[in-house]
């Protein structure tokens, strides 16, 4: 078996965001800035912390919260626009903060409605610069077994290779056999890819499967050619590429 770690940044590395940064709320910009940090508060992908005075003042809430954090001292926060609010929206760091952050804010993601890195939408998470993510078309042939099942056997498939993670398979659904798959309710997001339109759970051999194959329909601008395409985890699943049996890898999804 194969492990992947990530070659991941320490925590509490920064370093500059390149791009304009906005937030909106309630049809509003509620940030805008192109002075933007990337911090690492943990290892997988940073956090953006703005300077305070790229925050439209007259959305801010002061809740009148002091909160010592192993960055510093911080503030918090709430924002208000028009009939919305959003309490505990934000923390800015005062004088005593630590790595350049005084003055910035830390705003929670889901404080507001939408992110923008430039022009272009960013879910869930700020993306990391140390993550690449391309799909390539291939004319390699997959297989997928599960316990004995072939549940796809497919040509050609749109390869994806993301820094970190094992490289995915996309396949025609049409070769891939759906009556030992059923729709599931599951739904994720990926700030490299968008939100997945469906997962789907393996029922084989009297054993149930969960959340095995996913699709997206609308992926974000570099993912296009995945768009409509099943991938399967290859954690959970046994995958030949062109003939090969490929060891199941390790991963947070094993």
């Amino acid at each position: 078996m194969t492990d992947y770690p990530s070659p991941l940044p320490q925590v509490n590395q920064t370093a500059p965001v390149p791009r304009r940064i906005r937030a909106v709320l309630n049809g509003r910009v509620v940030l805008d800035t192109t002075a933007a940090l990337y911090v690492w508060e943990w290892e997988r992908y940073p956090q953006y912390y703005v300077p305070v005075a790229d925050v439209d003042p007259a959305v801010l809430v002061d809740e009148r919260h002091e909160q010592k954090l192993s960055r510093g001292t911080a503030r918090r926060y709430g924002l208000a626009v028009g009939e919305v609010s959003r309490p505990a929206a934000l923390r800015v760091y005062g004088d005593d903060a630590r790595f350049g952050l005084a003055g910035r804010a830390r705003f929670e993601w889901d404080a507001v409605d939408a992110w923008y890195e430039e022009d272009e939408r960013v879910f869930v998470h700020p993306r990391d610069p140390y993550t690449r993510v391309d799909a390539l078309r291939s004319t390699r042939r997959v297989r997928v077994e599960l316990d004995g099942t072939v549940l796809a056997d497919a040509a050609p498939p749109v390869v994806v290779f993301e820094t970190g993670l094992p490289t995915r398979y996309y396949l025609n659904p049409g070769e891939v056999d759906f009556t030992c798959l059923t729709p599931a309710d599951t739904v994720t997001g990926c700030p490299y890819k968008g939100f997945t339109s469906g997962y789907w759970t393996a029922q084989v051999n009297g054993k149930t499967y969960r959340d095995i194959a996913w699709s997206y329909d609308f992926p974000t601008r570099p993912l296009l050619p995945v768009a409509g395409l099943v991938a399967f985890y290859n954690e959970r699943v046994d995958i030949d590429l062109d003939g090969q049996r490929l060891a199941r890898p390790i991963t947070h999804f094993s």
